[in-house]
């Protein structure tokens, strides 16, 4: 296991078309501003400018361009208890996820609240099935419907119709098809399909979009955040995170890393898989994952929690890496 310095000496991930170069501290704040260790949800507008949702924040939503230049903040006052994830739908809204206060919320691309599902501060009981206890992700399918995975005290996908009506919900805890242990992330594509990340089955699940079971994608290793194309038969980019049990804490080649994977879950593509630390071909604690539209990859970790985790006894390094931008770098450069 490595403990991590910080190091910015050049490691490349990946192979072929699929190579990237990591960049730690790519976002640019103002002065005396910090990121804070915890980016719990990462998103990419249509301009290809990066939202960072950050938990325990002053400034819970942090806009930059690709470039990493500092747009605007918004979200300050205590508007987020616990940011939990972040996702663009098809109507160029945000939508993001906040389990703490057990809601979803549409916001303009400036932070005008549009649409909240869900009661702030008021969970459904836990493992009714109902809507909300501590939601995880939103996703939009390609007529405007949301899906919500429910996954820390439920286990179950809520649909709703984009004016927030409950339409159909599914699911159940367990490990057989169209059950969950942990639903923590959900995109879908013009297609149709929905992915969910069963988290704790280390596996993804695939829907119609009337939770109809369709297949399942193995040979991952605890999927956090995922972001799958808007075309069809997407490439899906998978952030997975690292063995977090004292028996297997030090095992090989099981995370953290991210993945690539096509539309029938073959592996394209795996970056990482170096073993846990700061460098600059590691991951500490993936948590949301994005993609702009010449595939570089933003990954947004939750060092904080990562790093006490993994090193207790070690003071962390500031600023921690939170978010970093993997570029890819075409063949032959």
């Amino acid at each position: 296991m490595t403990s991590g310095d910080g190091s910015t000496q050049e490691a490349l991930l990946g192979a072929g078309e699929w190579t990237y170069r990591m960049t730690h501290h790519w976002a640019k704040l103002p002065d005396g501003w910090t990121m804070g260790a915890d980016i719990a949800g990462v998103a990419v507008d249509d301009r290809d400018n990066v939202y960072a949702f950050a938990r325990g924040a002053e400034h819970p939503m942090m806009v930059f361009d690709r470039e990493g230049n500092f747009l605007r903040s918004w979200g300050e006052g205590g508007m987020f208890v616990r940011p939990h994830a972040v996702s663009f739908g098809a109507d160029g809204c945000i939508y993001c996820t906040d389990d703490g206060s057990h809601t979803v919320r549409k916001f303009s691309t400036e932070g005008k609240l549009l649409l909240e599902i869900g009661i702030p501060g008021i969970p459904a009981p836990i493992y009714s099935g109902k809507p909300f206890h501590r939601c995880t992700h939103t996703a939009l399918s390609p007529q405007g419907d949301i899906f919500v995975s429910d996954g820390y005290g439920n286990a179950r996908i809520h649909k709703f119709s984009p004016d927030g009506r409950l339409i159909k919900s599914w699911g159940d805890f367990g490990t057989g098809k169209g059950e969950f242990n942990l639903p923590h992330n959900i995109t879908t594509d013009p297609d149709g399909w929905v992915y969910v990340a069963d988290r704790e089955n280390n596996r993804v699940q695939v829907f119609d979009e009337h939770g109809r079971f369709e297949t399942y994608w193995h040979e991952l290793h605890r999927p956090c955040g995922m972001c799958t194309e808007a075309k069809s038969k997407p490439l899906t980019f998978i952030a997975e995170a690292g063995p977090q049990l004292y028996s297997n804490i030090g095992f090989p080649r099981i995370g953290p890393r991210v993945s690539i994977v096509d539309h029938r879950g073959e592996l394209v593509a795996r970056l990482g898989d170096n073993g846990l630390g700061l460098a600059t071909n590691q991951f500490l604690a993936p948590h949301g994952i994005a993609i702009d539209s010449r595939r570089d990859i933003y990954v947004a970790e939750l060092d904080g929690m990562g790093w006490k985790f993994y090193y207790p006894d070690q003071p962390a390094p500031s600023p921690m890496p939170s978010l970093r931008k993997l570029v890819r770098v075409p063949p032959g450069s």
